[in-house]
């Protein structure tokens, strides 16, 4: 779990190793105390006939005669200025970088360019380290949220100028509303970040207040938002350079492409390090708006902040209501990325809560800003959108027509349209990792990679947004019909949780905060239900058919966790049950399954070791199963009569030391027979573990394996299905 610390949450590597509750650690006690009674348990199983701590190998690394480089030290026990262990408790083995490499050759050389690419790898504790101050924090959860200015206004424009050039006079009004419902969503989320300090937003809102459902409809909006903001941002950035270089607009799938690799390489290289390469691109976009805002109202103030008209454009599409609340959700876009700070407050520097609020009021401000800013320049300049030309590149072309600004501002709008998905490369693991911490999601996102990042999220991320990318062409207006419902659904259900909240905590002032959530809970729900609505035929339904999909993903995950859960706590002896629970007969002591068996002395062993044929192999692996000194049956299984005489002849030549078992398979199959024949022989005997010895040849080279059959392996796979069945395996390795 996430470890707290002070008003926060620290994720920790550690978390992916979730301690034991009391009743289990009871159990565990008590299955301790029949270790302990078990015959000749305790001396033997501590007589080892090696040093556990290589203590005695250990010798200081020294170059040798065959080579100039000193042998490098896999292992230590611990290293000067590190806490020592306390009173006569063993001292611990530690791992060193270079036990991390693979053995192979080539394994090696990937490691060394992976080590080139994403850096050294990070000690555990170097996770209080891996944060973020508000001065790289601010510029890469901004991102997301403070690019959306570039294709915002210009979508809520491209709806409004299907009514004709009279139209775009709503734009003001609507860019009012849209202010007022910004500041709303952030003041909410300022309520929510001191609220729930351990981050994943809405997700954790929904589900503390609105039910596991909400919850889980929560964060299938918020994936599919950090997944469409992966793409929509690619693509707008991709469409800002071809705006400026029409020649490489054939290439914009590959570029796109390009741009999310680079992305999830510079993810993985960990957050703080990915938040210091992404940090300028932010900052010079805010320089670049401000600049094009200033000079283009310096302009404007010249003729009397007279508005130029537009030009003509015949109406499409009558003006009526459904129009005006179609553009009024396409530029409520401008919105996305506005949760990233309450998600990611544990990646920021103590005191997590207060600096995150602190850097939300910042975006929130710059926002508010540049988005009215904008829509009044537009407003000011006539302005309309036209193909093969951003509005914002037109603005830029007007407010600074010489020298290299035009270039520069491009530039600028490029860099951050393209790395706005840093905002989604932070937050949507995170987001898995709580997910996974409650079951509804695989356990494997709990892990930290080498760099200390989550990389399995990271990678989930990079790939389906590509996937997404490729299927509709790199083009942005496809891609924003789906972007508003997932956005927006997650903004309905985190406020809506939020007001659930202050009703069940009335702390001081809950009644206004209350209010500004439910405001933000109304104005969410009217541009959800608008976007799902108005634009269910242009792609939304997409969205709509997929968050009940993802929903009943994760409660199936959960559900597979939970009885996972089920079937491996541990229980106490059943001797030892408390009297309301019932006690066994001692007769009835080890006769269950043997898989619910805890405890050596009820575990009765049958090894079983499949023979193909005589050879070093199969008596090397009849020699390691006979030396365990249980009963042990060779079992072989033969095409027809006559070549199992031949066997059981040389099996008496060697001596008959083992009984054996000859199967004959007339169909010449050999899995699926001797699967079945170990099922019938534990079928008789449930109580009974039966060990299978198989012999397996190890190839040094893997393009030898065509040469061979691989029945080792599919043997293996076919016995992992049978309950009370262990598979272990001799290998015996073929000399250079």
């Amino acid at each position: 779990m996430g470890e707290r610390r002070g008003e926060g949450t620290v994720v920790t590597p550690s978390a992916e190793f979730p301690p034991l509750g009391a009743e289990e650690l009871d159990a565990l006690r008590r299955i301790g105390d029949q270790w302990r009674t078990a015959p000749g348990r305790p001396g033997r199983s501590r007589e080892l006939p090696v040093d556990p701590t290589l203590g005695r190998y250990r010798h200081p690394p020294t170059p040798t005669r065959f080579g100039r480089l000193a042998s490098i030290e896999l292992f230590r026990v611990s290293e000067p200025g590190e806490e020592q262990p306390e009173g006569n408790e063993p001292e611990e083995l530690v791992a060193t970088e270079p036990a991390n490499l693979p053995g192979s050759r080539l394994g090696r050389g990937l490691a060394r360019v992976r080590r080139v690419v994403l850096g050294p790898p990070l000690r555990s504790s170097a996770v209080l380290y891996e944060r973020m101050r508000k001065l790289v924090a601010l510029p890469v959860l901004s991102s997301d949220l403070l690019s959306s200015v570039a294709y915002g206004p210009e979508a809520m424009l491209t709806v409004l100028v299907l009514a004709g050039s009279s139209a775009l006079g709503l734009s003001l009004p609507l860019a009012a509303l849209l202010v007022l419902l910004m500041v709303a969503v952030g003041i909410s989320y300022r309520q929510t970040i001191p609220a729930y300090p351990h981050g994943a937003g809405s997700y954790i809102v929904a589900s503390d207040n609105l039910g596991s459902v909400a919850g889980l409809s929560a964060a299938a909006g918020l994936m599919m938002d950090y997944v469409l903001t992966v793409a929509v941002s690619i693509a707008a950035g991709v469409n800002a350079v071809t705006s400026a270089l029409p020649g490489l607009t054939r290439f914009t799938v590959p570029l796109g492409i390009l741009v999310i690799a680079v992305l999830l390489a510079g993810n993985l290289r960990g957050v703080r390090t990915a938040g210091n390469i992404f940090a300028f691109p932010t900052y010079a976009f805010i320089v670049a708006l401000v600049a094009v805002l200033g000079a283009g109202f310096a302009h404007a103030a010249g003729r009397g902040f007279a508005p130029l008209p537009p030009p003509h454009v015949p109406a499409a599409e009558g003006l009526g209501l459904l129009l005006v609340l179609r553009a009024f959700s396409s530029g409520a876009v401008s919105m996305t990325g506005i949760e990233a700070v309450s998600n990611a407050v544990p990646a920021f520097r103590p005191t997590e809560w207060r600096n995150a609020r602190t850097t939300l009021s910042f975006m929130v401000g710059m926002l508010v800003f540049l988005f009215a800013g904008i829509v009044v320049l537009i407003h000011l300049e006539g302005v309309v959108p036209v193909p093969g030309q951003t509005v914002l590149s037109q603005l830029a072309r007007r407010s600074l027509p010489t020298g290299p600004w035009y270039a520069l501002v491009q530039a600028a709008t490029a860099l951050i349209l393209l790395l706005a998905a840093n905002t989604a490369y932070n937050d949507f693991p995170r987001l898995l990792f709580f997910m996974a911490r409650a079951g509804h999601a695989p356990r494997r996102f709990l892990h930290l990679g080498d760099r200390l990042a989550f990389s399995n999220g990271l990678v989930v991320l990079s790939v389906t947004a590509a996937v997404v990318f490729v299927a509709f062409g790199g083009h942005t207006e496809s891609l924003i019909p789906l972007y508003a419902v997932g956005v927006f659904l997650a903004f309905t259900l985190s406020q809506a949780g939020m007001v659930v909240h202050w009703r069940r905590h009335r702390g001081a002032g809950w009644r206004r905060r209350l209010t500004s959530n439910a405001l933000g809970a109304a104005l969410s729900g009217l541009v959800l239900l608008t976007a799902a609505f108005a634009k269910f035929a242009a792609g939304a339904w997409v969205v709509v058919l997929a968050v009940p999909l993802l929903v009943l993903l994760f409660h199936r995950v959960r559900v597979h966790y939970r009885r996972l859960n089920r079937a491996l706590a541990l229980r106490p002896p059943e001797g030892t049950a408390p009297p309301a629970m019932g006690t066994a007969a001692p007769g009835d002591r080890g006769a269950g399954p043997p898989e619910g068996e805890e405890e050596p002395q009820q575990v009765r062993h049958l090894v079983v070791v499949p023979m193909a044929r005589l050879n070093r192999a199969s008596l090397r692996a009849l020699a390691y199963a006979a030396s365990l000194g249980q009963p042990t049956l060779a079992v072989h299984l033969a095409p027809e009569e006559r070549e199992a005489d031949r066997f059981r002849e040389q099996w008496e030549a060697w001596g008959d030391h083992v009984r054996l078992e000859t199967v004959v398979s007339p169909y010449r199959a050999v899995i699926g027979p001797l699967a079945h024949y170990l099922e019938a022989l534990h079928a008789c005997r449930a109580d009974l573990v039966l060990t299978v010895i198989v012999p397996e040849v190890v190839l040094r080279h893997r393009w030898y394996r065509p040469l061979h059959s691989q029945v080792e392996q599919r043997l293996r796979r076919a016995l992992r299905r049978l309950p009370g069945v262990v598979v272990t395996s001799v290998p015996v390795h073929l000399p250079e």
